[in-house]
């Protein structure tokens, strides 16, 4: 029966383990654009820009109204009549009733209206480019964060590992020290040693719990303390980025670089609705309703019309007290004031790749070099422990070149994580981060 519910349990433990949902970057990536609240927010504001990007709104529709109303008076009257005498009347009641249509249309306002609608839909690419941007930021932090969780993991391995080897060493001591071989200040000095890694490993834990509820919460998944697993348990830095092509690509699809042009279109409309101003405008206005009135007094009871009514009106402002040249020339210098911002951040993205591109090309060197320190720093401690074991080495020394090990782990860890940084960084400079996954 024990072995029956042995076998059970680890037949459970395995479907559990195979039903858990393993989350590769890509698939985070994906659930995160799904879920995150941000990204939702931005595609709501975006669809406003859209809705926005009408005819209608521009003004080149008309407006059409139709009205009603009635309105009545009760009045009493007193007249004084020409030959002598007065008549007077009290309750004489009034009703007026109309319904009706009524159109306006501005056909023409000096190309404002034009001016109006191409400026709408130079928003409603904004409100792409800016969705864009809030995704490829979206993307490339979790992408750090994704690596972040793989670096702290392999770091919480790199502490175990340290662990059971200051478990060993104070194996040995202890054995030691029964026989007579070591002093009681060796036991402690390997019994506060493994004390340390003890603590390094507890606090270690606690890092990459809050690593992955950090992933959890980019994803917006609906149990942010889910154990999700991850797909990836390395970082693989990619040596073969080019500067040329980044910056060429940065050039023609930085998100960022499309917005400022953007921005300077848009002061160049402003300066075409301005201008608009110069021009006359021409109006026009039907209308189609009935009208009743009815009277007490008077030789017509019933009074009612049926019928069109029109208009078409033509005008030009003449002066408005040089509001028209003063925003015109505002509108010239937004433009210049666009053209600088642009040329500002294109000089800004080129210092920002320089610098990316010097610590990404660093990186890879320091990965290299720690590669190879760190299988130095692996059979240093292999001759360092066989000697311990003989007893031809002291604990210190022991503990020294255990911390050598784990320090070349680290650097390691750290360069790799860092070069993938860089390469994140370059990849979203460039307009390339939506296509790092696939």
């Amino acid at each position: 029966m024990k072995y029956l519910s042995s076998l059970l349990l680890f037949v459970f433990l395995s479907f559990t383990s195979a039903a858990q949902e393993v989350y590769s970057l890509k698939h985070c990536i994906e659930t995160g654009l799904d879920r995150n609240y941000a990204i939702r927010i931005i595609h709501n504001a975006q669809q406003i820009s859209d809705n926005n990007a009408t005819l209608g709104n521009a003004g080149f529709l008309p407006s059409v109204d139709m009205n009603g109303g009635f309105s009545g008076a009760l009045n009493n009257s007193r007249n004084n009549l020409r030959g002598g005498g007065t008549e007077t009347a009290s309750g004489i009641a009034s009703e007026m009733a109309n319904a009706g249509l009524t159109m306006n249309w501005t056909i023409f306002d000096g190309f404002g209206i034009q001016a109006n609608y191409e400026r709408l839909k130079e928003l409603q690419r904004m409100g792409e480019l800016n969705t864009r941007m809030t995704i490829e930021d979206f993307a490339a932090n979790l992408s750090g964060e994704y690596y972040n969780l793989i670096r702290q993991k392999i770091r919480l391995h790199n502490l175990l590992s340290s662990l059971e080897l200051s478990k060993e060493r104070l194996r040995i001591v202890e054995q030691r020290y029964f026989i007579g071989s070591m002093s009681r200040l060796d036991l402690q000095q390997a019994q506060v040693d493994y004390n340390s890694d003890s603590s390094k490993v507890l606090n270690q834990r606690e890092v990459v719990h809050r690593s992955r509820i950090r992933l959890n919460e980019l994803m917006a998944l609906d149990n942010v303390e889910e154990q999700i697993q991850i797909q990836d348990s390395a970082i693989f830095p990619n040596p073969f980025l080019d500067e040329a092509d980044l910056w060429k690509n940065t050039q023609a699809t930085n998100a960022a670089l499309l917005v400022a042009q953007k921005n300077k279109r848009l002061s160049e409309l402003d300066y075409k609705r301005a201008k608009s101003r110069r021009f006359p405008y021409l109006s026009l206005n039907v209308g189609y309703g009935y009208t009743a009135n009815w009277n007490e007094v008077g030789t017509t009871e019933l009074q009612q019309r049926l019928g069109l009514n029109y208009g078409i009106t033509l005008g030009v402002n003449l002066f408005d007290g040089m509001n028209r040249r003063r925003e015109q020339r505002n509108a010239r210098l937004q433009i210049q004031n666009s053209e600088l911002r642009k040329q500002e951040l294109e000089l800004s993205l080129r210092a920002d790749m320089s610098n990316l591109w010097m610590a990404y090309q660093n990186n890879l060197d320091l990965w290299e070099l720690e590669k190879s320190n760190l299988t130095a720093a692996q059979e240093y401690y292999a001759i360092a422990i066989d000697r311990y074991r003989l007893g031809d080495l002291s604990g210190i020394e022991l503990r020294e070149a255990q911390n050598n090990l784990l320090e070349a782990e680290e650097r390691r860890s750290i360069a790799e994580y860092n070069t993938k940084l860089c390469e994140i960084s370059l990849l979203q400079l460039s307009g390339q981060i939506l296509t790092f996954n696939e």
